[in-house]
């Protein structure tokens, strides 16, 4: 027959808790160690580039030549502009047109 198995008088209470710590506390170092690792390979590798498809590099310098374009010709609408209004002010004035 066999007895139920009853706790040891000779072991203190407390000393059975360390046992649970430590056993528990090699656990954690024998899972987190590999998992630290892994995460510090990651972080010391940076970033990973972004490769920028080639059909997405033509159409943003597509727009990078509109932008330009679009620049310039503000440029000569402000320079007109500047231009009709000094026109416009020698009129009132009643001073004569430069250059006739």
């Amino acid at each position: 027959m066999l007895m139920p198995q009853q706790p040891i008088p000779d072991i203190p209470p407390q000393v059975m808790e360390i046992v649970k710590m430590f056993f528990t506390t090699i656990v954690v170092i024998a899972l987190g160690i590999p998992l630290i690792r892994a995460f510090t390979r990651r972080f010391e590798r940076g970033p990973t580039p972004q490769v920028t498809p080639p059909d997405v590099v033509d159409r943003l310098r597509r727009i990078e030549q509109a932008v330009e374009t679009v620049a310039v010709e503000v440029e000569r609408i402000a320079e007109a502009q500047r231009f009709s209004a000094k026109l416009m002010a020698e009129q009132q004035r009643g001073l004569p047109r430069s250059g006739t």
